[in-house]
Parts: structure tokens; sequence; C-alpha cells
């Protein structure tokens, strides 16, 4: 046999292919379950879990998606490598398999409970005691955690909620869990609990900087914004912020699919990421410049193609969607005018009787010239007429045809220098801007502009006949918003510009608006980004191209569009069984809290100011002063809410003779006004104001979420930490009590519930062992398609994990039986009974 022969001899020897067998048994299986990732990454990707004898030995991505139009290519291939290896996140040495406490504070916890027949006596002992407090909470972050049983977790946590609601009140406790709708029951578990006993569900979406502050700035609402298919549709494509095929793997390929449509691509971006590969154009803004760009992008724009060539398709946007047409009151102050508030209907005789007058507001007609009171704006959408709620061209009075007014230019020439605030170089300036006069309901006159005319100057567009400081040409450096202004802040040269925004403008023009900005964390990450979304909003407006399919502002961090949002929020807040809620925004929360306002002072100590602007307003006033203002005006929910327990408030008001839920708060009230009942947030150091009780669930809150995270070690925990910043604050604060010690671990009790020894289950007191998303129920959706993906348990959870919402079953049982001895029956049956079902489905079918 020659050794060509032996060689093919061996190679299909069955005896030397043993090895095949491990590979084939490693992709064994015996069923597949669909379910998805509850991650907070906008994917919602389907996929299959191979399971084989009850393991999941792998996972691959489910390929039947709907098909949403078949001009638009299909949503898969979705899904991302880290998508496709987290099966071995539920086998890995860093899941926590088994409930644990921290060894401090469960020697001292067996104590107390050996000469404490009421558990909640054992924990008041403890927390009463700042020796033995101190001890769990110095342990914190620093190991020595230890395997517990759960009856026995269950028993501390139950308690400590019931000693903290009866010493310092239910709102004391809080809860912090990430977007709901990467798992919406498992959310719903925690906060449904917190609601039913009264404690605090901090808000997600806005502390980890995910929500773009300048969508509600302008729209009012949190984040509409168009699924990525629709990036297929765009003709112009401009990427700011977003490394697409990083963090929007499953959706990236309909931007690469785009380019073989015909779409132009030009990405943003400091550095040459991932992303740039897919552009026709890498621009690299210096970092943090964008609103720079974009603000001299829209100078041109404004010039070129709104007065010079007059595009009507813009201008006739502007009109209709925008509130460009809507007339606002020029007040003279120092020789100059000031833009003011816009002009209320009910201050003209013709409109004096207007229901919610003050909250309606005018354009002027082109046809009469005459001031006329749109259909839809805030007044009529509360007041008692219906059909009014859509922006309508027409009067709300007497229902004639309103053609808006954009420009007074082309009136007899009268003008007002109006002084303009120039945050770029910390100056005011000075420009002309056409105005009339309105005479008043009594008689007097007042000077008006329009939105638009004002947007004209504020972006230092020349034109006829208009003086002031208004730059003499694009290369004018002395003005802001020119290409060569915009030149000295991005390091892009001016042509650059000036060729993408003729590029940007003429594409809407020639395609109805099939513009789109993707955006991300890049920018929305970055200190004052609501002002850089802005100016690319703008862009978008002043091109028509918002509400365009292939157009608009396509911000994408974090997963936030939970669709059945009014039956989810029935179960997740308890609307069910409590009248109302108490809703808190993490940011303030946490800032005043953690004590992080203790570290600065008043705005113009850290913003530039310009020039113009009055003292003694915002620009002189401590964060934490503002936040106070607006708890006292109402406009600002915040808890802890009072320096006492609510439970005494109310015992207070009955005492004084108040028989209803009237009768409560009129006393409250009166308190308030008195000055004998204040604000937990006037004097947030008082140990009476403190929060007690921290719930983590579904995300990592300390260091990962944590803005500050020093200032959360010392102030919340208690334990070591490296923050050198030193207390700034106490001649800048006018409407709290400073104290010149600040308080250190205020926090009683922070309970984590994770499949991750991560960093918040590090510097927790009790970690709790919950199921992965393979090993548990649940529903996922997300912005980015329109269908709502369920979670399913394809393995039970392994060692003693139990899903969240078996968790939070438990500790409500638990919490049932301990509050039995300390509440009265009713009460107790209305806190503990709606969590020990099963599933929200039975909860559901019993009826409550």
């Amino acid at each position: 046999m020659t050794s060509t022969n032996r060689w093919i001899h061996d190679a299909v020897d069955p005896k030397t292919r043993t090895w095949e067998e491990f590979y084939r048994n490693r992709w064994q299986f015996d069923r597949v379950v669909r379910s998805t990732h509850g991650v907070n990454c906008t994917g919602s990707c389907s996929w299959n879990i191979h399971v084989k004898d009850g393991i999941v030995t792998w996972e691959m991505q489910a390929l039947d998606y709907p098909t949403l139009d078949a001009d638009i290519p299909p949503y898969e291939p979705r899904g991302c490598q880290r998508g496709i290896s987290f099966s071995w996140y539920l086998y890995s040495p860093l899941r926590v398999k088994y409930p644990y406490m921290r060894g401090a504070l469960l020697d001292l916890w067996r104590k107390a409970r050996a000469e404490h027949d009421d558990p909640v006596a054992a924990w008041r002992s403890l927390v009463s005691d700042p020796e033995k407090r101190g001890r769990w909470q110095r342990a914190r972050g620093k190991g020595g955690l230890r395997r517990v049983d759960w009856d026995t977790c269950l028993e501390l946590i139950s308690a400590s909620c019931v000693q903290t609601i009866q010493d310092r009140g239910p709102d004391r406790i809080a809860g912090f869990s990430p977007i709901p709708a990467m798992s919406m029951i498992s959310y719903a578990s925690g906060s449904r609990f917190l609601q039913l006993i009264g404690g605090t569900s901090l808000s997600f979406y806005d502390w980890y900087c995910d929500l773009p502050n300048a969508s509600p700035e302008i729209w009012g609402e949190q984040t509409d914004v168009n699924e990525s298919a629709d990036w297929f549709n765009a003709k112009f494509l401009a990427v700011m912020g977003s490394n697409l095929n990083m963090t929007r793997t499953p959706d990236c390929h309909f931007a690469a699919e785009a380019r073989h449509n015909g779409t132009k691509m030009v990405v943003f971006s400091p550095d040459f990421s991932q992303v740039v590969k897919y552009a026709d154009e890498w621009i690299p803004l210096n970092a943090g410049q964008d609103g720079a760009w974009w603000m001299a992008v829209n100078h041109v724009i404004l010039k070129e193609f709104h007065h010079e060539q007059q595009t009507a398709a813009f201008l006739d946007y502007c009109r209709v969607y925008s509130d460009s047409p809507f007339l606002v009151e020029l007040t003279a102050k120092d020789g100059a005018f000031e833009a003011g508030q816009l002009l209320r209907a009910g201050r003209l005789a013709g409109y004096a009787d207007e229901e919610n007058g003050e909250w309606k507001f005018l354009v002027c007609d082109e046809n009469d010239g005459r001031p006329k009171m749109p259909m839809g704006t805030v007044g009529h959408r509360w007041g008692d007429a219906k059909g009014k709620w859509n922006l309508l061209p027409r009067d709300g009075r007497d229902g004639s045809d309103i053609d808006a007014s954009l420009t007074f230019l082309g009136d007899v020439g009268a003008t007002a220098r109006v002084r303009l605030d120039d945050f770029a170089e910390g100056r005011s300036v000075h420009r002309d801007v056409p105005v009339r006069e309105i005479e008043l309901a009594d008689g007097s006159k007042v000077t008006v502009a329009t939105v638009y005319d004002i947007l004209m100057a504020q972006y230092a567009v020349p034109r006829d006949g208009l003086g002031g400081d208004y730059p003499a040409d694009y290369d004018d450096a002395s003005q802001s918003y020119t290409p060569a202004w915009a030149e000295r802040y991005t390091g892009i040269d001016r042509k650059t510009l000036l060729r993408f925004a003729r590029q940007w403008a003429s594409t809407a023009e020639h395609t109805g608006g099939k513009c789109t900005v993707i955006i991300g964390a890049g920018v929305n990450h970055w200190y004052h980004a609501n002002l850089m979304y802005r100016a690319a909003i703008h862009s978008m407006i002043f091109c028509g191209c918002v509400g365009t399919n292939g157009g608009g502002m396509a911000h994408y961090v974090g997963q936030e569009k939970l669709a059945p949002m009014e039956s989810w929020s029935s179960i997740a807040l308890a609307k069910d069984w409590v009248p109302a809620v108490r809703l808190q925004n993490t940011p303030s929360w946490h800032y005043i809290n953690s004590d992080q306002s203790r570290y600065e002072k008043n705005a113009r100590d850290y913003h530039t100011v310009p020039d113009g602007v009055t003292p003694g307003g915002y620009a002189d006033c401590h964060t934490i002063d503002a936040n106070v203002r607006a708890v006292r005006q109402g406009w600002l929910p915040f808890y802890p809410q009072f320096q006492k327990n609510s439970l005494d408030v109310v015992a207070e008001a009955e005492a004084a003779g108040a028989t209803d839920a009237a009768g409560v708060s009129k006393h409250v009230v009166d308190e308030l006004v008195a000055r004998k009942l204040k604000f937990a947030i006037e004097d947030p150091d008082a140990e009476e104001a403190w929060p007690r009780v921290w719930l983590i669930w579904r995300g990592n809150a300390i260091m990962s979420s944590a803005k500050g995270h020093e200032y959360f070690l010392d102030h919340y925990l208690g334990t070591h930490t490296n923050h050198i910043s030193e207390s700034l604050a106490g001649e800048a604060v006018k409407e709290v009590t400073w104290h010149e010690m600040a308080p250190q671990g205020k926090l009683d009790l922070i309970v984590d519930l994770n499949f991750r020894m991560d960093t918040s289950a590090l510097y927790s007191d009790i970690v709790l062992p919950a199921a992965t998303w393979y090993e548990k129920d649940d529903l996922n959706s997300t912005d980015m398609h329109s269908f709502i993906h369920p979670l399913s348990a394809a393995v039970p959870p392994c060692w003693e994990s139990k899903s969240d919402w078996d968790i939070f079953k438990a500790i409500a049982k638990s919490f049932s039986k301990i509050a039995a001895k300390h509440y009265p029956q009713p009460v107790n049956d209305v806190i503990a009974a709606p969590l020990l079902h099963d599933t929200p489905a039975e909860i559901a079918q019993a009826g409550l």
C-alpha cells in the first residue's frame, strides 16, 4: 500500500474520527424554546434556545419575523455576539446561585432575633444602635457575604420594611430597576410591591442619561422615534454619537441596505469608529461640538433655503407643524427689547371671555392681518369644548380659516432692536427684528414678533432692512453660528460645512423630507446633550423632515418603548388597589439624598452666562434651591415627602378634626403654609428625612448607573470612599438647612435581586438569586420594531434562584405575616393580597 493510500485509509477509518462525537454531542438538543434577552439594548431579538436534558446548550437567531413591507428588507438577521453567548451566564462561576447576607449583619441579626420574639423589634434594636448599624455599613463592598437560607432573608427584609413604615414613613422605602420594557413582568413585580406598601419607585430612563431631554422640551413627549427599518426609506443619514454595528448590532443591516437603496450616509465622530466603514463621508468633529456644527448648518439653511430661495415646502411645514408663526410679546428693557412669553388670547378684546384664555395662543392671519387663535393649543385641550385637540388652521372662536404669517419682514418696516443671549461667547447681542403692535382689551398696545423672526435673529441670519449685530457673510467669525464661527469649535473647515448644509437641505427638498439623524449615547451622555439634540432637530424642522417616512430624529439609547402601557401600568403601579402612586425622578433623588448638592455652588460658577442676564435669577440659584422651590409650588414630587412620617401627618389631621381625604389635604396645606410642617427636601441631611431601605432589581444601580459613585459610598452606604471633594455649598444654598458635617450611611438596608455578582451585589447587604432570562416568562418590547416579544422559560430557575415575580411574592407573603401584629387586618390584607397570586394573569382573574 502506497503512502498516499495509507493516508486515505487512516482519514476514513472510523476509529480515527471519534473526536467528532464530542462536537456532535455539544450541539445536541431535545427541545427548542423561543425567548429573548431582557437587556436594555433596544434589540429584543428573537432567539431559539436549545435544551438538552434540562440544560441550555446553545442559542440561535430566529428567522420568522413578520414582514413589514415587500419593499423593505426583512428584520432578520437580528442578534449579536453578546446574545449568542448568553447561555454561558446560566452556568457561570459569577452566577448568584444562593441567597447571601453580609456576615456582619447576619451575626447581629441572629443575636437580635435571639433577644426579641418580634422580628420588627429585633430590626429596630439594630438600626437604633449607631455602633451596630455602622458595623455592617462599613463592611459594604469589602466581601464577607455568607450563604444563608431564604426564610432568614425574607424575614429581615420584611421586618425592615415594617419598622421603616412605622418609625419613619413608607416613602423612606425606595426601589430602583431599569427600563420596564426589557422585561415588563419582572419590573412590575417590584414596583407593585413598593406601591402597595406606600414606597417610592425611582425613575430610570432619565437617571442614566438615556432619555433625550430635547424630546420633551420640543415635542412634549418622551421619545417618539421611528423604528430601524425606516432607515431604509431615508435618502440622507447623518449618524452622530451612535456606533451602529457595535451598539445597534441587530439593526445595522438596515443602514447597510439603505446604502444599496441610494442613501447617502455621513458619520460625525471624533474617532474612526466602526460605523465609519459604512459612510460616504467621515467628518471628525471635535468631541462635544456637534451643537456648534448643526447651529451653523441651520444658519445656512435659514439664509439660503428660507430667506433667499424661500423653499415653499419648508416654509409651509414650519407654518403648519411648528410654533414658528406664534406671536411672542417683546418687552422693553434698558433701551432694547427682550423676548417674553407667547401672547395670550385672553388679553385681546375679541377673546377676553375665552375659556382658559391664558393658555390659548395667537398667530397673525395673512389674509386679514388680524391676530387669530388656532385650535388645539394647551387651553383647548383642557376646556369643556370638544373636538379641538388637533392643532388646526382655523380660529377657535369663529371657525374661520387661518393662513398664519411666518414673518413680518414684508410689513411697512416696523422693527425693534432685541437683546439676544449669546452663550457661546458669554455676551449679549442686539439685532433688529420685524414687529407689529397689537391693541389689547384694556386699550394698551403690545409689541410682538413671530417665533420665526426671533429664530432668524438668534441664528444671525442677515435680512434686508434689519440692522444690528448681524454677520457680514459666512466668513465672519465674530458672530455666532456662521460657518467661520463653527470652524473654531468643530475643527472642520467651513467649506465642508457649507457643502453638507446644502446637500442636506437639497435632499430634503427633492425627497419630501427624507433626511434622518441617527443619534445615540455618544451625544446623549455628553454635557448639554439637549442643546446638541435640539440643534440637529432644528435642521429637520426647517427642512420638513419630522413625521415623514425616512426622515426625523432617530434616537436610540435605552429600550424605552413599552407598548402595552395602560394595561401594564395597572399591574405595575397597583392602580387596581391604590388611587395614587409615589413616582420619583431619580436625578433629583440622588442629587439631594446622596449629598452631591454639597459639592457645587451656583450655576454662574460653572456655566457661561451672558452679560445681559439679570442677577438674582436662576443663574445665581443653587440647583437644590431650584428643586425646593419646585416642590413647594407643587411642580415636583419628591420623597421622602415631609420631615415627619406621612402616617403621623394623617393621624394629626384626624386628631384635628379631619374626617375625609379633603379634610386631611386641607390640614396639610394649612400646616405647610404656616411652616409648621416642612418638606423633607428642605433639610435632607436631617436624620428623619433620610431614605432607609433601597431595593434594587434588574440593574446595576451602584457604580454602573451611579453618577457620583464615591458620594454614594459615603453618604448612602457609609463605607470606604475615595472622594476628595470639599463641601462648597454652605454660602450658596438659601432654601435648605445647611449642616457643616454631612451624614454618612443614610441607608439602613440595601437589597439586590441579581443573577450576576456585579457591583450592586458586592455593596448590598442582602443578595437574592434571580432567574436569568432563559429561566422565566416575561414580555419585551422596543422602539426598534413594532411587536411585543415574549420571554419563555427554557429551563426552571437553577440552584435556589427564583423569578423576580416569585421573589417579591415571597417578600409580600413574609411582610403580610409580620405586619399582622402591627397593622389592622384590613390594611394588611390590602397590602399583601395582590402579590400573593402566582402571576399577573391570576390577579386579573381574581378580579383584583
